[in-house]
């Protein structure tokens, strides 16, 4: 809609323009302030110039009205745009909001350590790169969705002590030492009774398995957050393994030398990141000789860059601010344009019950599982609340509100409005067919404004993906949502003169919602 409506602008203007939506309907659909811009130009005042353009534009088509408001150029778009549009809509939901980018992008989110169960910390940059690639792929981009799993390090190493240790204890019965830092939780139990089911009791009575059950935890715990992202819907097209790209690393390591962008001090090897606006150079080999964890980022960056994408995308925690800078100063220093990265941060979320901070899992020790919320809630209200605020601030939300039947539950009152529908066309003997061909001219403003409302969709994906912020799509659908049912408790529609071209509007909400709920990932109710 939004684009033929820039195009009829366009052919009549033949100028560069911005367009907006005045926040009164009355005022019209959208609104241009050309004239303002062009008043220095001109040297004329915005107003004199505005009433000047919109004697320029015909109306019939695309527009009804075309009029000049203190010198913005006022667009009201024409009953039958509306309705033809509708009606192409209606029979064409598979393609309603589609479009054709042909940009090319990697999207990596999650990348949690493979440690320990998903908490709920890592479900909300799950779900905000889910939301982000349905959209986007919606939209035509090329996307493809990859977990970077860091499976080299201490962390492992870490996870296969932990076992170990938790096996000599509850399987076969010895005192344990335990050392200041190892994994806590149920979960290193249970890992161990598995172990002891997979590999034997005699895994826990030489040190020497440890190695063995880093790679088998590893391996165990990488399953574990497959079946935790699946339980609401959340699939990898790849995944890659930080160890196997450390091979690469002599290779990373000297495109950064031939570079000049490395140095030696103290024994240690640094890259030259203060270059490029980090607080201080960063070490990238120690003085032992093994790489740190940043030379990790440096090849998996390296790797990514060479695999020709024209975005890269990175979903990181709000604690990885620091590390922006670092590792776009690395990216530009192995001669890639560090532009093309986009690093989205997904700040903490706190969790209440009944008011309360919610308890901590004893299974997985200080965190708050995300599969232990999944069955408090379900997936659709995780989702949806995981994408009721832009990312990068604080989230807070109790339980308790996403188990109630009325309009405080947000995802309650969007599917009682999808369901609400179905059920007025049943109570019609209606059905879609019946009406997707009955005019909406003449429709009440009340209707029209819903109607332009319901049909504004594809631009919020549009504007949502385009600004990497998700939550422009569930505001949408609670706006939409809440019109709906004050316009059905405010007008007859069964049975009234109007019954056809109402059902043909709510047919309308009900793709919208119904699309629009599909793109983050969760599914319209027919009924309630």
């Amino acid at each position: 809609m939004k684009k033929s409506v820039v195009r009829a602008i366009s052919e009549t203007l033949n100028r560069e323009f911005v367009l907006e939506k005045p926040a009164n309907l009355s005022f019209g659909h959208y609104a241009t302030p050309i004239a303002f811009s062009l008043a220095k130009e001109l040297k004329k005042s915005p107003i004199a110039i505005a009433e000047e353009m919109c004697s320029l534009f015909q109306t019939g088509d695309v527009f009804q009205e075309v009029t000049p408001i203190k010198g913005y150029i006022n667009f009201k778009l024409s009953e039958r745009f509306l309705d033809q549009y509708a009606t192409w809509a209606i029979q064409n939901e598979s393609l309603f909001g589609k479009d054709e980018n042909h940009e090319s992008i990697l999207l990596e989110y999650v990348s949690a350590n493979p440690t320990g169960p998903l908490h709920i910390g890592h479900a909300r940059g799950a779900v905000i790169g889910d939301a982000l690639a349905r959209i986007g792929k919606h939209l035509g981009y090329h996307i493809t969705t990859e977990y970077y799993v860091n499976d080299a390090g201490n962390q492992v190493d870490l996870l296969g002590l932990s076992i170990y240790l938790a096996g000599r204890e509850n399987i076969l019965g010895l005192h344990v030492n335990w050392p200041e830092e190892f994994y806590r939780g149920e979960y290193i139990v249970d890992l161990a009774h598995v172990a002891k089911a997979e590999l034997g009791s005699s895994v826990f009575e030489d040190e020497a398995n440890i190695t063995l059950l880093s790679t088998w935890g590893k391996d165990k715990m990488l399953e574990l957050i497959k079946s935790n992202l699946a339980d609401v819907g959340i699939y990898f097209e790849q995944f890659v393994s930080e160890k196997s790209l450390y091979d690469k690393w002599d290779e990373s390591f000297t495109k950064l030398q031939k570079h000049d962008k490395t140095y030696e001090e103290g024994g240690k090897i640094w890259i030259r990141s203060t270059e490029l606006g980090d607080e201080k150079d960063r070490v990238v080999v120690r003085e032992d000789g093994r790489p740190t964890y940043l030379a990790g980022d440096i090849i998996y960056h390296d790797n990514k860059f060479q695999r020709h994408y024209d975005k890269y995308i990175n979903i990181w925690g709000a604690d990885h601010h620091g590390y922006i800078t670092r590792v776009k100063a690395a990216i530009n220093f192995l001669g890639y344009d560090e532009s093309k990265l986009e690093v989205l941060l997904a700040q903490m979320v706190s969790l209440l019950k009944g008011g309360e901070p919610y308890k901590m899992s004893k299974r997985a020790g200080n965190f708050i599982l995300m599969s232990d919320v999944v069955s408090e809630v379900g997936s659709d209200a995780l989702r949806f609340v995981f994408l009721s605020k832009k990312s990068d601030t604080h989230l807070e939300f109790d339980v308790d509100v996403f188990k109630q039947e009325d309009s405080n539950n947000p995802i309650f009152y969007i599917n009682y409005a999808h369901a609400r529908i179905n059920q007025i066309f049943a109570k019609a003997g209606k059905s879609i067919a019946d009406v997707e061909n009955v005019t909406l001219e003449g429709m009440s403003e009340e209707a029209q404004n819903l109607l332009f409302s319901a049909l504004l969709l594809p631009e919020v994906l549009e504007d949502a993906f385009h600004s990497r912020q998700v939550q422009k799509v569930t505001e949408y659908l609670k706006n939409l949502a809440a019109s709906l049912h004050k316009f059905y408790n405010e007008n007859r529609v069964v049975g009234s003169d109007d019954e056809a071209k109402l059902l043909k509007l709510f047919a309308v909400v009900a793709l919208s919602l119904r699309v629009g709920m599909q793109l983050i990932g969760i599914s319209a109710k027919e009924r309630m």
